[in-house]
């Protein structure tokens, strides 16, 4: 029911207009009355009607005063002006401040009501294209989240200009300009997690994560089976570490609520330019590739992870080594949750942990290239594979000899084993994906069917279910979705005599507004244009 308020000085007038019109029985709610703009302007505030109904002429503010006030601050409420004067200078006034309708007086309340029922119709069809747009929006959300993980990796990669993407995030309503930045990486998971599991309690716990990271200077980027990316905007680097520590301290208090879920963060050090956020990145995932060699649950900065693991001496002593650090498990670990993108951290990491002098043994290095061989080559062959298949790193000789050398055998293997990992997981998700794309034959028309849905039918996590289906598909699964959907319209469109209604619930909508909307924003014309146009070529054709 929309809702009336009226500004009128006149008494007569004003009791005429509240007291002579069945309000409720024409579907308005009349909510208040005010003598001037004066008073009347803090009760609109406070009640938020539809309508302002207002004269022009009256003491301490007059009806068009009034009129721009609202429109500054309510732009999407609507005013008609009432006046004795049918001057045509205050028409345009009115017209041009954002008034619907001017209306001289007298006016009849059968007037009255028919100006506002036309107003009405106009108001009610803005609501309804709002409503359909949050709509639209909100089942795209995952081609945005697509949409900003490519804007974030050329905000690291530093391969486009300052300009382009300032443009791109405009696109996205991102505003990421600033004087300072910082990342955080942060990933959850389930307790004995696996990248393919589907946790309520994950999803759960981003979007509690999501509320504490809603503020002006805070972006979120999702890095899908890897977490998210939280980018810190501040004026100075005291108001960003703030900033910082105030939201870490929360997301920590969030995920106390939930025991069965893991977590690690990065922070990395803050830039004073957009083009050089990939040093906050560098820094960032440096302190996340810990992940590995930390139990706790934590968000750390790498100075504090050097301060405490890095072992600073001048000659070699076995003794001072930490065993655990050499602990073929992390490199297991790494073999099946690490990324390709992430093997130089994690060597980095691992040398950082061991120490400057057992990095700089030769004889330690030889162990540890070793130790890396031999995990890979069970890793290889617990997949099914040869061992035979990582033979290019089977001799050691002149590949240990530096601690350059090291590293760049250590990433090597390691990222052979990941290649042959992603194949074999591959193969598994053209399996997924061929399922859930004979569950979307079967199902397109149920209205609940989402990413979402499938990943709790599929178990699967959404991030990770997205991530796959894009993979092997190219598109998004909201995108295939609706392609689907809208393909299986045209046809019935262009080939039964079934109402758009019947169609509508056919394909998946049950409000047939919003698939005329969908259907608009996919063809370019409504289905009525489109079975009309389709009607006429199919004719040119006989």
């Amino acid at each position: 029911m929309l809702k009336i308020f009226l500004v009128e000085d006149e008494f007569v007038v004003r009791e005429g207009i509240k007291n002579n019109i069945d309000w409720a029985a024409h579907g308005y709610e009349f909510v208040g009355e005010a003598t001037d703009g004066e008073l009347a302007f803090p009760m609109i505030q406070k009640l938020k009607p539809d309508i302002v109904i207002t004269d022009i002429k009256m003491p301490f503010m007059n009806g068009l005063e009034l009129g721009k006030l609202i429109k500054k601050e309510f732009p999407w409420m609507e005013i008609i002006i009432l006046s004795g004067y049918a001057e045509f200078d205050y028409a345009k006034e009115a017209i041009s401040m954002g008034a619907a309708h001017y209306l001289t007086k007298p006016i009849s309340g059968d007037e009255l009501i028919g100006e506002i029922d036309k107003l009405a119709q106009k108001i009610e069809k803005r609501r309804l294209e709002i409503r359909l747009r949050e709509k639209y929006l909100k089942e795209m959300e995952e081609n945005t989240r697509e949409d900003k993980k490519r804007l974030f990796l050329h905000m690291i990669m530093g391969d486009k200009n300052i300009t382009e993407l300032i443009e791109q995030a405009g696109r996205l309503n991102m505003d990421i300009s600033a004087i300072y930045y910082n990342i955080v990486l942060l990933k959850i998971m389930s307790s004995g997690h696996t990248k393919e599991e589907y946790s309520q309690s994950i999803v759960e716990a981003w979007k509690d994560i999501s509320e504490v990271l809603e503020q002006k200077n805070i972006l979120i980027f999702d890095r899908g089976i890897e977490g998210k990316a939280i980018v810190y905007k501040g004026d100075t680097p005291e108001e960003l570490q703030k900033l910082q520590e105030n939201t870490i301290s929360s997301i920590k208090e969030v995920l106390k609520k939930y025991p069965s879920i893991e977590y690690f963060g990065g922070i990395g050090e803050p830039v004073g330019r957009l083009r050089e956020l990939n040093l906050s990145f560098e820094s960032a995932s440096h302190a996340f590739a810990h992940r590995y060699f930390l139990e706790e649950n934590e968000i750390l900065k790498l100075e504090d992870l050097q301060k405490n693991y890095h072992i600073k001496s001048e000659e070699f002593n076995i003794s001072r080594v930490d065993p655990r650090e050499v602990d073929r498990k992390r490199i297991i670990e790494f073999l099946k949750q690490g990324e390709q993108d992430e093997t130089v951290y994690f060597i980095g990491e691992l040398f950082n942990n061991l120490g400057e002098s057992a990095v700089l043994s030769n004889i330690f290095r030889q162990y540890i290239a070793m130790d890396t061989y031999f995990a890979v080559a069970g890793f290889v062959e617990e997949m099914g594979h040869n061992r035979n298949e990582i033979e290019e790193f089977n001799v050691l000789e002149g590949k240990v000899d530096s601690v350059e050398g090291t590293a760049k055998y250590l990433c090597g293997i390691i990222d052979k084993a990941l290649e042959i990992r992603n194949t074999n997981a591959n193969k598994k998700y053209n399996d997924v994906v061929e399922r859930i794309m004979e569950y979307i034959d079967e199902h397109y028309g149920d209205e609940e069917l989402s990413l979402n849905f499938l990943a709790s039918h599929f178990n699967f996590s959404p991030n990770h279910l997205s991530m796959m289906f894009n993979k092997q598909m190219g598109v998004s699964f909201i995108k295939y979705l609706t392609d689907y959907r809208m393909n299986k319209a045209k046809e019935l469109l262009r080939c039964t005599n079934k109402r758009s209604v019947d169609i509508s619930l056919e394909v998946g909508y049950k409000d047939p507004h919003y698939f005329s909307y969908c259907f608009k924003k996919y063809q370019g014309i409504t289905p009525t244009q489109y079975r009309n146009k389709a009607g006429v070529e199919d004719a040119g054709n006989d």
